[in-house]
C-alpha cells in the first residue's frame, strides 16, 4: 500500500511531467534573490558546492548555477520528473556542473561536504521532514549553510479557510479536471489581483511583485501547485525554527517573505 510520502511522491511526478520548462522570471536569478532575501546573499555562492532538495525539473539548480556556484547537485525522488530534470540539465549553460540524483530527500550521498543546500517550496510537501533536515545537516561543511522555503500559517487565515476545504476535492480528482477547475480559480485570481492596485487586500505584494510578473502558464502552475499534492503543511514560525534546530543547526533566522511564507536559514556549527 503506498505511503503518504508515495502519493506525494507521485503527485509531483504527474505534476512535472505537465509542467516541465523553467523560462523567464519563473526561472530567474533575480526571483531566486527574491526568495532568499534577506538571509542568503546569492553572490555568496559563488564558487561553492550546493546542492537542491526536491528539485522537480530543475527551476532552482538553474537558478544556482546563474548565481555562479562552482556545482550543483540535484536531489529529486520523482523518476518522472527526475527524466525532465536530466533534460533540462543538459541544455542548460554549465550543465555539465550539475550532478542529477535520483533519490529522496533523506537517502542521498555526495562526495564532498557541501557550502549550501536549499530547498524551496519542498519540505511542506514530506509529511516527516526531520530525516531530510538531518540528512542536509550531515551533508554540510563545519559551518555550512542550510536554507528553506516554506509555506506560512502565519498570515494566511483567510486563504487556508477556502483552500484546505477546496484539498479535499482537488487531491482526489483526475489531472484533466484539476486543470479545468484551475482555469476557473485562475479567472478569479487575476480579477482579485486587479482589485489590490486599488485596495490594500491581503496577498497584495506577492500577487503584483512575484506572481503577476510570471507568464500566464506558470501562473497557473502556481495554483495548481497549491491544490495537487496529497499532503501539505503551513508551518507556523515556531515550526519552522525547531525543524532546523532539532537537527543541530545554530544561528536560525527567518524572514516572513511577503507576508504568506517562511524563509529559515541555519548553520552548522563549525567543528
Amino acid at each position: 500500500m503506498a505511503t503518504l510520502d508515495d502519493k506525494t511522491i507521485a503527485d509531483f511526478d504527474e505534476q512535472w511531467t505537465h509542467y516541465s520548462d523553467n523560462e523567464g522570471w519563473y526561472g530567474s536569478l533575480e526571483l531566486f534573490r527574491d526568495i532568499c532575501a534577506p538571509l542568503i546573499d546569492t553572490d555568496d555562492l559563488r564558487g561553492k558546492a550546493v546542492a537542491d532538495i526536491g528539485s522537480g525539473t530543475g527551476r532552482i539548480v538553474g537558478m544556482i548555477l546563474k548565481a555562479g556556484a562552482r556545482h550543483v547537485y540535484g536531489i529529486e525522488p520523482a523518476e518522472g520528473a527526475f527524466r525532465k530534470f536530466q533534460e533540462n540539465v543538459a541544455g542548460m549553460e554549465r550543465g555539465s556542473d550539475v550532478t542529477c540524483i535520483n533519490a529522496r530527500g533523506d537517502d542521498w550521498r555526495v562526495d564532498e561536504p557541501l557550502d549550501y543546500i536549499f530547498s524551496i517550496g519542498v519540505i511542506q510537501f514530506i509529511p516527516d521532514p526531520h530525516p531530510t533536515v538531518q540528512r542536509c545537516f550531515d551533508a554540510l561543511k563545519p559551518g555550512g549553510e542550510v536554507f528553506y522555503w516554506l509555506y506560512s500559517h502565519e498570515g494566511n487565515a483567510l486563504y487556508l479557510a477556502f483552500i484546505k476545504p477546496l484539498r479535499m476535492l482537488t487531491t482526489r480528482i483526475p489531472h484533466s479536471l484539476l486543470v479545468a477547475l484551475n482555469w476557473v480559480l485562475y479567472t478569479i485570481l487575476c480579477g482579485y489581483r486587479l482589485l489590490t492596485l486599488v485596495l490594500p487586500l491581503p496577498l497584495k505584494k506577492y500577487l503584483n511583485t512575484v506572481w503577476w510578473p510570471m507568464t500566464p502558464r506558470k501562473r497557473r502552475l502556481v495554483i495548481y501547485d497549491q491544490l495537487n499534492p496529497t499532503y501539505a503543511k503551513y508551518h507556523k514560525r515556531h515550526e519552522a525554527i525547531a525543524l532546523l534546530e532539532d537537527a543541530g543547526f545554530v544561528d536560525v533566522r527567518t524572514h516572513h517573505r511577503h507576508g504568506y511564507s517562511w524563509c529559515v536559514s541555519g548553520r552548522k556549527p563549525a567543528a
